[in-house]
């Protein structure tokens, strides 16, 4: 065959040395240089699609314009529509799947070999781990803490004892191969006889099928009667699938009781997960429901300065708004996507949010704070609706009773001309006249017989009568309204105490609110019994109900320092210092005195609880003697001084040291602080003492600032 000269072969190359297309080819090639035209093809197109990739003829660098895909996208080799220039969007892909969309010049994809090999390399710490452990004597806790590896696969550091019911540790360490799970999804655990079992996890916790069936059945049980807005036959897995936020909230609140240990585990993630999902936009109107039973079950804390439940209840309701729970009928003006709700599905919005107004108004009673309530067409009475907006029975009445304590709350705390908002002595009589009367006709209307009800409505006629420690001692009507009180006290912590169900008697089941009106009532006792009022009343009926009251907030406590049990603490030791309950004041009909009036009285129905605190502090702390980290250590017996303090004087501590006419002098503050009206005590009086054995994080940004 004739051979072409050499200079024919010679292609040219421009000054960018870049190939020339006009270069002369042969007319006769041979098989073997086809193959490399097609080769080079093949290199030069991928060295224009990934930057930095150097091909045959040299470093192809990406062109201005040449769009190019997610780090997301390039791992699993799909089309990615993410937007650079001129702002970044994120692509549709990582949108829908709430994955990081970015974009790295360095970024390579990781083969599906690397990542068994470090799966594997994680069973073999694990082995070893495990070996260590069954060598070394049995620990008490539940976990299996194990250094794995610095990969970003999650590791496993918190597996649940009964674990051991379906596999051994071989097993569970085998099984490790079978997770599908990220942060918040869930994984597979292979049995003995090869089965794959269904597990839930969110961060470190791992919890089975039949543990999740359990904590559910624990949850409707004992809790769901307090707010009854969910579907007790809807599953688990169902409830997973429509929020994972609502399902581990059901599972938190159930292990308040069933397993505080693992509370303890949950506490971090579940707050994670709680602000991870409020940061997203839109919500889903299930994000309102799993709201609603943390503003009603919060997870415990020390202190209310690291109490999030207030916001947390804006929040819902800001929520529920937003996407229209407000107007179940015109869901579609409140979303872009088409909306057609069935007859059960409104029904069930409509449930929904008379239910966030009833938490939230016990939130803001309970709290001392104006209420976030909005109370319109939808919640009106059930008769001018349609059969979809109709309530249950139960559901209504609640939301009757909180509508009243909304109404106590806007006649007696919410006076623009006062400076804390109080309405003068003339027009709190002339509005808790009014208002008790409303209380009766409610009362009748409802017809309720030792329900979880019939608590809400003593709670609410307790919020409307503590408003007479703000009478003045000299107003006509003082003595009627303390009477009042103490009925509506002592009819309170009666129906708490017996209030039955059908699985018996739940007060250690109780809400936040009903908690909170305990201690208020519990207050109430104390300073009715510490007066002048303590010759009129029954005072071997009033120690026994303060007893059973102290009683009743160690068993709601779920933790031995947690706030219930520091504020019970409270309780009792001012209890044994005051010697209430056993001597009777020597007093005339005539003698009537200030004992009974606060210095605090910006926290509305619950100024009572703030000023105690305060006066506690005061009495106890300012003298060295209200260190409550070793008094909780061993609880104070509210009965053991009792005869100590017969033979003793008079104590008026729960009395202001200097009020006259209701005012204080200058010398009564407390740290240079004179204004004790606007003052909110609780929020540092009982921090920093001890703490929780868990950290509620926020998100590691919010740990970062030092934020709880």
């Amino acid at each position: 065959m004739n051979q072409l000269p050499a200079a024919a072969l010679t292609r040219p190359q421009s000054s960018a040395g870049s190939v020339c297309n006009t270069a002369p080819i042969s007319t006769t090639t041979s098989p073997s240089s086809v193959k490399g035209q097609r080769s080079r093809k093949r290199e030069s197109s991928s060295a224009s699609e990934q930057d930095g990739y150097e091909g045959i003829f040299g470093d192809k660098r990406r062109q201005p314009g040449v769009k190019r895909a997610c780090n997301e996208c390039r791992q699993q080799k799909l089309r990615c529509d993410v937007v650079t220039e001129p702002l970044y969007t994120t692509c549709t892909r990582c949108q829908r799947l709430n994955l990081e969309c970015k974009i790295e010049s360095n970024f390579k994809r990781v083969g599906k070999r690397s990542k068994n090999a470090e799966m594997e390399r994680e069973i073999v710490e694990l082995r070893r781990q495990l070996g260590l452990q069954q060598a070394s004597p049995p620990t008490t806790g539940p976990t299996i803490k194990a250094p794995l590896s610095t990969s970003a696969s999650p590791t496993i550091s918190h597996l649940p004892a009964h674990m051991d019911q379906y596999m051994g540790s071989e097993e569970a360490v085998a099984s490790l191969m079978d997770l599908r799970s990220g942060l918040e999804g869930g994984s597979f655990l292979r049995s003995p006889n090869a089965q794959l079992l269904l597990t839930r996890r969110i961060g470190d916790i791992i919890l089975t099928h039949e543990r999740v069936q359990e904590l559910f059945h624990h949850f409707f049980t004992f809790y769901h009667p307090f707010i009854p807005f969910l579907d007790p036959a809807k599953t688990p897995d169902e409830y997973h699938q429509s929020s994972v936020l609502l399902f581990w909230v059901i599972v938190s609140v159930a292990t308040r009781r069933y397993d505080p240990s693992l509370l303890t585990s949950l506490a971090g993630p579940l707050s994670e997960l709680l602000w991870k999902t409020l940061a997203e936009v839109p919500q889903n109107y299930l994000v309102v429901k799993a709201l609603c039973i943390l503003c009603t079950w919060p997870l415990p804390i020390s202190s209310t300065s690291s109490d999030p439940t207030l916001m947390l209840s804006g929040l819902m309701m800001q929520v529920a708004m937003q996407i229209g729970l407000h107007r179940p009928s015109h869901a579609q003006d409140f979303t872009k996507f088409r909306i057609e709700l069935r007859e059960e599905e409104l029904r069930d919005r409509v449930r929904t949010w008379a239910t966030c107004n009833a938490v939230a108004q016990r939130v803001a009673t309970g709290y001392g704070q104006p209420p976030s309530t909005f109370y319109d067409w939808t919640l009106a009475p059930s008769g001018a609706h349609e059969p979809s907006f109709r309530l249950s029975d139960d559901v209504y009445g609640r939301l009757l009773i909180e509508t009243f304590s909304n109404k106590v709350t806007k006649a007696l705390y919410s006076n623009r001309l006062d400076p804390v908002g109080l309405v003068s002595d003339s027009e709190r009589s002339v509005h808790t006249i009014f208002l008790a009367r409303e209380y009766e006709d409610l009362e009748q209307k409802l017809q309720l017989d030792g329900s979880f009800s019939t608590v809400y409505l003593r709670a609410a006629n307790l919020h409307l009568h503590l408003s007479a420690f703000f009478d003045s001692p000299s107003s006509d009507d003082y003595h009627i309204d303390l009477f009042a009180l103490w009925r509506s006290t002592t009819s309170f912590l009666e129906a708490a105490f017996n209030v039955n169900t059908a699985a018996g008697n739940v007060l250690d089941y109780s809400t936040n609110y009903i908690l909170q009106m305990i201690i208020a009532a519990g207050f109430s006792l104390l300073k009715l019994m510490n007066s002048f009022f303590a010759s009129h009343v029954d005072i071997e009926y009033g120690r026994n109900l303060f007893n059973r009251t102290i009683q009743a907030i160690r068993s709601i406590s779920v933790f031995t320092n947690d706030l219930p049990n520091r504020l019970a603490e409270v309780l009792a030791q001012l209890w044994r210092s005051s010697g209430a309950g056993s001597r009777r004041s020597v007093a005339t009909n005539d003698s009537t005195d200030s004992s009974l009036q606060l210095k605090v009285k910006c926290r509305m129905s619950m100024s009572l609880v703030f000023d105690s605190v305060w006066r506690w502090r005061e009495e106890f702390q300012a003298q060295g003697r209200g260190n409550l980290e070793s008094a909780l250590k061993n609880p104070t017996n509210p009965d053991s001084a009792v005869e100590s303090a017969t033979t003793s004087t008079a104590d008026n501590s729960l009395a202001p040291s200097a009020l006259l006419g209701g005012t204080l002098t200058p010398s009564d503050s407390f740290g240079g602080e004179s204004n004790y009206e606007v003052f909110d005590p609780l929020n540092w009086m009982l921090d920093g003492l001890v703490d929780l054995p868990y950290d509620i994080s926020m998100g590691p940004d919010m740990e970062a600032q030092g934020l709880p």
